[in-house]
């Protein structure tokens, strides 16, 4: 196989790497393009985007199209996707996030999955300002009166939620808890909308919430990141720094799962 050059015909250098991922990022966009239409908008030879993509044909990341001589990427790019999931561990990538968060927050931060009609927390991280130290790793909460269950609620459609909650009434936790399918589907659609969801004393007196998605990288949500805390202090869209410190968080964790915000 044949190294990667710069256009002064060396070795493999930092620049050529960047042009190649620069090919790939380009095919990806446009489908399909030819040598001069890439080189035109990398600014670079024609003979330089030649070696390029020659080298990336050689690794069956991009392949020419022989009737038309354009290039799209190959099956490699398949192979090496394919990898990526399987190697991402949610609870891995996103536990330093997460305790980054509740460290900035200064409340306790909980990671969840949809499983079997519930949102089960798996990974907790707490603040330096948490009152309890209840664990919440392993518990099964509802997903009609929690932030994290409303989230991963408003990522399914229609038809998958009404699956879900077919047959099952809403169980009244508190007298602020939803209960009503109509009032439950206005919030998701807000949710959807404003990208997080939040809880006001639904599930237990005095504990709020607010909670975003974690995306894959398909750019379905896979998980949620809420933070919470007592009601008496913590008002869920009550102060900007923690919204936004909660979206950037649910970002970088998507980002680390593969997810392209582009």
């Amino acid at each position: 196989m044949p190294p990667f050059e710069d256009e002064g015909g060396g070795a493999s250098g930092v620049q050529s790497v960047d042009r190649a991922a620069t090919v790939l990022q380009i095919l990806a966009r446009e489908g399909r393009a030819g040598v001069s239409e890439i080189a035109a908008e990398m600014g670079i030879h024609k003979s330089t985007a030649s070696r390029l993509l020659g080298a990336l044909v050689s690794r069956e990341l991009v392949q020419q199209d022989h009737d038309r001589g354009k290039y799209q990427l190959g099956f490699g790019i398949l192979r090496l996707a394919a990898a990526i999931p399987g190697r991402l561990n949610l609870v891995q990538e996103a536990g330093p996030l997460l305790q980054d968060l509740a460290t900035t927050v200064k409340e306790t931060v909980n990671l969840a999955v949809l499983r079997s009609g519930y949102a089960v927390n798996v990974d907790q991280a707490l603040g330096p300002s948490t009152l309890a130290t209840q664990d919440w790793i392993g518990s099964l909460t509802p997903l009609h009166a929690t932030a994290s269950g409303k989230v991963l609620l408003a990522a399914l459609s229609t038809e998958d939620r009404r699956r879900l909650l077919q047959g099952s009434r809403l169980p009244r936790f508190t007298s602020r808890t939803i209960t009503s399918r109509a009032r439950l589907e206005e919030e998701l659609l807000e949710a959807a909308h404003a990208g997080h969801a939040v809880t006001r004393e639904e599930y237990e007196i005095g504990l709020s919430s607010v909670a975003v998605p974690v995306h894959d990288h398909r750019g379905g949500v896979i998980a949620s990141i809420s933070v919470s805390g007592p009601a008496f202090r913590f008002s869920p869209e009550g102060d900007p720094s923690v919204l936004e410190a909660l979206h950037r968080t649910g970002l970088a964790a998507s980002q680390r799962m593969g997810y392209s915000a582009g």
